[in-house]
């Protein structure tokens, strides 16, 4: 051994988990500090906010005693950045949204700052502003990702599908359960053409797999693609499976890429059946089918679920419809892709879950 380098006594039975419990305690007094300052700011904005509200209102003044106000401000607080005239004028915005000053000791006083501004400017309603300000703290988005769920209007789609999970599934489950879907979901990420085939689908969502687990929704978790099955010594393979962590179930994924038919439920329905006896343990909760399509026909789509016995649900996905003609025209070509995804081996196992 080197004599420069000083032996190391190991440490004591159970410095290990001490240390890590340490850690741990530590990364959640900086983060408490941290949420206390932000809320701290953001109050004190919506003060200023309110207290020029209630002076324009009173006294009679004009715009121009905000930009006075913003130079008086930043000469006073050089060291500060948030006293421009646009963001005085934001505070007072902020304070007219939000009259109650509990609200904003709640959700929104949780939010930094820059997601309250994207939340004032891009929702009129406050119920809206403040279901996405409490999923956003809920869930610690950052600003980028609450700005494209913005976008996606993801809460006005969850709980859209069409499902028979209150007939299927106890309550408060099936409600759980329900909202866990979406309708449609938006697949923009892909980068590939609205007449995208099935497989060239399933590969471009596992090879953006972390974008697609950001669209499910938290509490996914990818298990596998093409998982394999193995039924009276013939093989089978799901397009994709994963498990959710909330519902504590497996989650068999189906893509059509054509509009909904019946028949497409009684294929899931055998993946269903195999996964509940094949693959999930006795502590997990029924399996849940979802079927991906282009487009449904509801009532059609509304008697097909009637009369199946396993929870199954039914919702459109959206692709890239909207780009424009130069860049839709720079894409491969279906059976270009088709060629290619040919020469790569569909996995064969379910593969090591990546949280979601």
């Amino acid at each position: 051994m080197d004599p420069g380098i000083e032996d190391k006594p190991l440490p004591p039975p159970g410095y290990a988990a001490w240390l890590l419990a340490l850690k741990d305690r530590i990364r959640q007094a900086q983060k408490r500090a941290a949420q206390a300052a932000n809320g701290e700011l953001v109050l004190l904005y919506w003060r200023i906010g309110r207290d020029i509200l209630e002076r324009q209102s009173r006294e009679g003044w004009g715009a121009k005693v905000i930009e006075r106000l913003a130079r008086d401000l930043r000469r006073a607080f050089p060291e500060m950045k948030g006293f421009s005239r646009a963001n005085l004028l934001y505070m007072r915005a902020f304070a007219d949204a939000w009259p109650d000053d509990q609200v904003v000791q709640q959700a929104v006083g949780r939010l930094p700052w820059g997601h309250n501004l994207l939340l004032l400017t891009r929702l009129k309603r406050p119920e809206e502003r403040l279901a996405y300000a409490e999923r956003a703290a809920q869930l610690g988005w950052s600003r980028a990702t609450l700005s494209k769920q913005l976008e996606a209007r993801l809460l006005e789609r969850e709980g859209r599908a069409q499902t028979n999970f209150t007939e299927r599934l106890p309550s408060p489950e099936s409600h759980h359960a329900h909202q866990v879907l979406k309708d449609p979901y938006l697949l923009d990420f892909l980068a590939i053409g609205a007449e995208a085939g099935e497989r060239e689908i399933e590969a471009a969502l596992v090879q953006h797999v972390t974008q697609f687990l950001l669209e499910l929704g938290a509490g996914f978790a990818f298990v596998g693609r093409q998982v394999h099955l193995l039924v009276g010594g013939d093989d089978f393979y799901m397009d994709l499976l994963f498990y959710h962590l909330r519902l504590r179930c497996y989650v068999v994924i189906e893509l059509k890429a054509e509009k909904f038919k019946p028949d497409h439920l009684g294929q899931l329905s055998f993946y269903l059946t195999a996964v509940d006896r094949q693959i999930k343990s006795e502590h997990d909760g029924p399996t849940l089918g979802l079927l991906l399509c282009r487009s449904r026909n509801k009532v059609v789509a509304e008697y097909a679920l009637g009369d199946k016995n396993q929870p199954m649900g039914i919702s459109e996905y959206r692709l890239v419809g909207s780009l424009p003609a130069e860049l839709q025209s720079s894409l491969p070509s279906i059976a270009q892709i088709e060629e290619e995804l040919a020469d790569i081996p569909a996995a064969k196992n379910a593969e090591t879950p990546q949280g979601g």
